[in-house]
């Protein structure tokens, strides 16, 4: 009897470590994530690290010199610092965009070499092998030296850190190179640990150059340099004077200087000799404000934690944000898509402010300071479709931070963000999405924001005729119900007015003001005096009212430009009324016709899933009762082509965040399908269960589950929220989060 309790009590206690390994090394949301997802197939994305919301980051640019052709950054236009499938590195950019249509940042490269410095980065750079990328590092081979480069960051500082062979080695920042073609930098070596400095960026897209402005940093050596220096290239004149220029068009070398030294083509060399194998690590601290607060930024949050250190911090945080969404079942692909989307979704809108609060007020006009989070880059046309949604659901906090941002902006600047970039307003795109994401946010619990300010700047937007920035062509949507062929893009950008109208008419109906909301619901259907009966399409009016001629359906795909639309064509932006389908129901002849003309978008490869107009559309056969089949089986089908464990598995620019938010709510199941309504339709989720945790400040209770009882492959059969039955496959989001199960039950 003692011996077969001893056996109990031995194989209990092996049974408890067995759980506690498999428990302790069990992976973790963190630890599914690929960063090389979306850096393939104009992704936009980057492999580098970033924390969540990171104002530094850190990437590998590969994108110029010939070697790289044909993705080379001024042979065409190119968004990214990094492309997977280039060869030829040329350093570390310590401030990046992901997923963005436009180049912009990527500058300030830090370059390790051997031998003697050489400052032509079309000389000093390399092949590269043997890339790491997960969630908060990054690491490479630099094969021409044999170096080892590892990277991570902070919040606002970039830490990387080198292993040099025996030798003389070196550390370069070259502040003459970048992703654009802004120029303009300073740099001052400070001693022999540390340079301080700033570099000009600015002209998104190309356009409003005259809106340049600096990225302050400091960089910190953690060893001291044996000798250290500054280059400068000077422009090359010819003629007269540059006969008495010695220096005409030179690199300039400046050894163990410590002036100043401004210019286009500049950086600086920190310049080693070892006896063995030795590590350096750089932390380069960054400041949309000034280069003291660089200092402080990289003081303060990276110290003197080591490499390890920032890197386990950035971790955790990390995966505690991921962790928001815990899935089960699924595999290990399934797993890795999903976690990676959801960590694009947490880049941007990213941290402007400095720790100590400042941050550049918009136009630049003078530094503001926050208690909060003053967040930036709101690519607003993409991120109110889903982006935003999933913000306010599973990170309200930040969400509403994020309307205080833009509140701000409306303070400091007039109107609300259309397309904001670090305090510059790009009036990138078209429509006037902020008030989608304001009432959105607003109607769905989220109201620890000054409200009224915030419908005062919607209706600002809305109404103010002359010199709006927000609405061109106002005059004629008020007056005519529709923007003219004299206008850019007359349909779509209707439409996209008709979207916010009908967002103000709902947050009007909330605050009681009752004669509001009439006036914009009854603005938010003039896209109907665009419909063509015939076509069963919208097309583009002429300003005399006639049907514009000549007149092709499919001009506008691949983003060719044609008069009606922006990026797209009359089947890509057909049914892009989400708050009115009932009545595109209605005009287009009923449910069935409806379905049929839905249906021939799929048929005849107009669907594009590369960008936003669309990408609701596989979700609308859910208000044709008996078709809801086709959604479950539309998204199934493209989610299973576009979206892979691969560099190029996304469909195209992610466009900061959009197509991967698509993707977290097309994996749960749900999705909102009308952006200011807050409800979302229902769909086959791809895992057996997903637990949504809720925030407490906002929600009453704890989580959501959406579950999956999968009695095989086949279409919905019932749908439960709390075992009571959903007659519907739409919820609304107050029934949805004071839930506690959904139930999607397949048979």
């Amino acid at each position: 009897m003692f011996l077969d309790k001893r056996i109990i009590i031995q194989t209990a206690y092996l049974f408890c470590m067995l759980f506690f390994s498999v428990t302790i090394f069990a992976q973790q949301p963190a630890d599914y994530v690929n960063p090389f997802i979306g850096t393939s197939n104009y992704g936009a994305a980057f492999p580098g690290p970033i924390a969540p919301r990171g104002m530094a980051s850190i990437s590998p640019f590969n994108v110029a010199g010939p070697q790289n052709l044909p993705l080379e950054k001024d042979s065409r236009w190119l968004s990214n610092p990094y492309v997977n499938e280039n060869t030829f590195l040329t350093g570390f950019s310590q401030v990046n965009l992901s997923g963005v249509g436009c180049p912009e940042l990527g500058v300030i490269l830090l370059m390790p070499t051997t031998g003697a410095v050489e400052t032509n980065h079309l000389k000093y750079g390399s092949v590269y092998s043997n890339e790491i990328a997960k969630t908060a590092y990054y690491s490479v081979n630099i094969d021409k030296y044999n170096i080892k480069g590892e990277f991570t960051a902070s919040k606002r500082v970039g830490v990387s850190k080198f292993t040099f062979p025996k030798g003389e080695s070196n550390v370069l920042l070259n502040l003459g190179l970048g992703l654009t073609n802004e120029e303009g930098a300073m740099v001052k070596v400070v001693s022999s640990t540390e340079i301080e400095g700033m570099r000009s960026v600015g002209s998104f897209c190309y356009n409003s150059p005259e809106d340049a402005y600096p990225v302050y940093f400091v960089a910190k050596f953690s060893k001291p340099a044996n000798k250290f220096g500054v280059w400068k290239k000077p422009s090359k004149y010819e003629g007269t004077e540059a006969q008495w220029m010695t220096y005409n068009g030179k690199t300039r070398m400046m050894e163990n200087t410590i002036k100043t030294v401004v210019g286009d083509s500049i950086g600086t060399y920190f310049s080693y000799q070892f006896d063995k194998a030795e590590t350096v690590e750089v932390k380069i601290g960054v400041s949309y404000v000034s280069i003291a607060n660089a200092r402080e930024n990289l003081e303060k949050e990276t110290g003197n934690k080591s490499f390890d250190d920032v890197y386990k911090e950035t971790y955790n945080e990390w995966n505690t944000a991921l962790s928001k969404i815990l899935v089960e079942g699924g595999s290990k692909e399934e797993k890795t898509i999903f976690y990676t989307a959801l960590y694009h979704t947490l880049i941007h809108p990213n941290t402007l402010n400095d720790i100590n609060g400042e941050y550049p007020e918009i136009k630049r006009g003078k530094i503001g300071k926050t208690d909060g989070t003053r967040y930036t880059v709101f690519s607003l046309w993409d991120t109110y479709r889903n982006l935003h949604p999933l913000m306010s659901l599973v990170y309200p906090q930040q969400q509403s931070n994020m309307v205080k941002s833009m509140l701000e902006m409306y303070d400091e600047n007039g109107w609300l963000p259309k397309w904001e970039l670090n305090s510059t307003e790009t009036f990138t795109m078209v429509g006037d999405p902020a008030s989608i994401v304001i009432a959105d946010t607003y109607l769905k619990g989220i109201r620890d924001f000054d409200v009224q300010k915030a419908y005062k700047a919607m209706l600002k937007g809305a109404d103010q005729i002359e010199n709006n920035p927000l609405r061109p062509g106002l005059k004629d949507y008020i007056e005519k119900g529709f923007l003219t062929t004299n206008d850019r893009g007359p349909v779509s950008t209707t439409q996209e007015y008709n979207a916010s109208d009908y967002s103000i008419s709902l947050l009007a109906k909330a605050l009681g003001k009752k004669e509001d909301q009439e006036r914009f619901k009854n603005r938010s259907l003039s896209y109907r005096k665009l419909y063509d009966k015939n076509l069963k399409l919208l097309r583009p009016r002429t300003a005399d009212g006639k049907w514009y001629e000549p007149f092709d359906p499919v001009s506008g795909a691949n983003f060719e430009e044609n008069i009606g639309f922006i990026e797209g064509n009359a089947w890509q932006y057909a049914f892009m009324v989400p708050h009115d389908i009932k009545g595109l129901i209605k005009l287009m002849g009923g449910e069935k016709a409806f379905a049929n003309q839905l249906q021939k978008v799929f048929d005849i490869k107009q669907f594009d899933m590369a960008n936003e107009p669309d990408i609701a559309y596989p979700y609308l056969f859910n208000y044709i009762k008996g078709d809801e089949w086709r959604s479950q089986e539309m998204v199934k089908k493209l989610v299973s082509t576009y979206f892979q464990n691969k560099p190029k598995g996304l469909p195209g620019n992610d466009d900061t965040g959009t197509m991967s938010a698509w993707l977290v709510y097309s994996m749960m199941g749900i999705y909102p399908i009308s952006p200011g309504d807050p409800i979302y339709t229902i769909t086959t989720p791809m895992f057996d269960k997903i637990t949504i945790q809720l925030d407490s400040k906002y929600y009453k209770n704890k989580s959501i589950v959406i579950e999956r009882e999968k009695n095989n492959d086949s279409k919905i059969n019932k749908i439960e929220l709390d075992g009571k039955t959903v007659n519907s496959f739409f919820i609304s989001h107050e029934d949805f989060v004071n839930g506690k199960t959904l139930k999607l039950i397949q048979n």
